[in-house]
């Protein structure tokens, strides 16, 4: 079975009194939640040699040797003794952004989204425990876990379980025990799983998913006549990708060179920079394989306005080009001014660039801006600052509404969904795909005293856009 296919079957499933849980993390995710956090412990010397020789050889005995598979588990628990519940916490949240995040397989995020939109419980099942797994659970929207506990006293780690490892069929339980309270039908309920370990999990519901699985599950997949669903691992690259990319960034240099030649030969030096720039974006994006899905076109103003997206991808920018009708430019700081990756853009797009170590003179280039919008030229901003590195939004900042409060033109909001598939934060290389575009309606009513609230607001809108997309139903 293909990804399309069980994406179908969900969105045809019945709404309500199903559950979807996902077991641990790894059917979403390229790798496992736990060995990165054993590892990070391991690096920063919170675990002393010899316990880490002892969880290693527990570990290839469980899972090579024919030994106890819980056994490394367990001895890997056993480690944290005497750690807060607040360490481990913060250690969790810190390797899901550097780490974790980036292996979340981009198609099982779609697969988590049409289950919500069916209103079904969705939940992560795992051997691993809430420290590990309670990010992923966040990132991806879902508000219930199923997983080993660990004993605390005072807030203090004991390295013992409360409880039993949720692995096999104590994760089965675990599931059927999840499933009495909220009245949950595991017969019309889905699960998916990777490991051998999972096969009691996976019998225990009625529409079983095998997710890139390991040996021992395919088999058994096949014994019990299970799906076997083969999602693509993020960040993994291929030689046509690579051809791609190349092929983009040429594009995006003729493009540009096709406008400057245009200006030339009309005589009207912004005309053949607007037509250059849209030429440029979509040249590239073409060239690369991304397909633009875009609802709400229809709100784009013919005339200046603040352009406020979301901002997960170097390519964000080329994408939301291609949606603005004439002259728009973008704020950036001085550091980017001979940046070579951003030289196609200093050329055509002359940002404002910010010196933040010098309010003075920032003030006069922000007041300069404010001119140039008043003027007919459009702001495109990136309120988050900085690329995210998970789905979740980041605080929205003031800087580009105060903008557009004193120039008296419209913000158009644009969300962004996908890019970060498309090329991630610390990307080099441009995957084929599709990326999502809703335009919302334009605000105009902004005011100083309610900027607050009004900013607040419109990241709301994003994050109710981004949770349920227009015309996904």
């Amino acid at each position: 079975m293909d990804f399309a296919e069980q994406l179908a079957r969900i969105e045809t499933a019945p709404q309500g009194r199903v559950s979807a849980p996902s077991s641990t993390s790894t059917a979403p995710v390229s790798g496992y939640t736990a060995s990165t956090f054993f590892t990070d412990r391991v690096k920063s010397r919170e675990v002393d040699l010899g316990h880490f020789m002892r969880t290693f050889v527990a570990v290839i005995d469980g899972t090579y040797l024919g030994g106890e598979p819980t056994r490394g588990a367990i001895k890997g628990y056993a480690a944290m003794r005497g750690q807060s519940e607040e360490t481990m916490t913060e250690l969790g949240e810190r390797l899901f952004v550097q780490k974790i995040a980036g292996t979340i397989r981009p198609e099982a995020r779609e697969l988590v989204r049409a289950h919500q939109r069916r209103g079904h419980t969705v939940v992560i099942a795992s051997a691993a425990s809430k420290y590990q797994i309670q990010p992923v659970a966040t990132d991806l929207g879902i508000n219930h876990l199923v997983c080993t506990q660990l004993a605390v006293e005072d807030g203090i780690l004991t390295g013992e379980l409360d409880g039993r490892l949720l692995w096999g069929t104590q994760k089965a339980s675990g599931v059927r025990s999840f499933a009495r309270s909220p009245d949950i039908d595991l017969k019309a309920s889905f699960a998916c799983g990777n490991g051998a370990e999972d096969v009691a999990f996976l019998g225990a519901v009625g529409s079983p998913v095998a997710l890139n699985p390991h040996p021992g599950l395919r088999g058994a997949a096949k014994t019990f006549g299970w799906p076997v669903v083969m999602l693509r691992d993020p960040g993994g690259v291929s030689p046509s990708d690579v051809v791609r990319t190349v092929a983009a960034l040429s594009g995006l240099n003729a493009g540009a060179a096709a406008g400057v030649a245009w200006g030339l030969v009309s005589g009207n030096r912004q005309q053949g920079i607007n037509f250059g720039i849209g030429l440029a974006c979509q040249s590239a994006l073409r060239l690369a394989g991304v397909h633009l899905r875009v609802v709400g076109e229809e709100n784009i103003p013919d005339g200046p306005a603040v352009y406020v997206a979301n901002h997960q991808s170097s390519v964000d920018p080329l994408v939301a080009a291609t949606l603005i009708h004439g002259e728009f430019t973008v704020v950036a700081k001085k550091e980017a001014r001979f940046d070579p990756r951003s030289l196609v853009g200093s050329l055509l797009l002359e940002p404002a660039y910010i010196d933040r170590s010098n309010s003075e003179q920032s003030r006069a280039t922000l007041d300069a801006l404010v001119s140039r919008i008043r003027g007919g030229t459009s702001l495109l901003i990136f309120p988050e600052g900085t690329r995210s590195t998970t789905q979740v939004l980041g605080r929205f900042r003031k800087g580009g509404f105060h903008l557009a409060i004193q120039a008296g033109v419209p913000v158009v909001p644009i969300v962004l969904r996908n890019t970060g598939e498309i090329l991630p934060r610390h990307g080099r290389v441009l995957r084929p795909g599709n990326v999502d575009i809703a335009v919302l309606d334009p605000i105009d009513d902004w005011t100083v005293e309610d900027l607050d609230a009004q900013v607040t607001a419109l990241r709301d809108r994003f994050a109710a856009t981004l949770a349920d997309w227009p015309g996904a139903r």
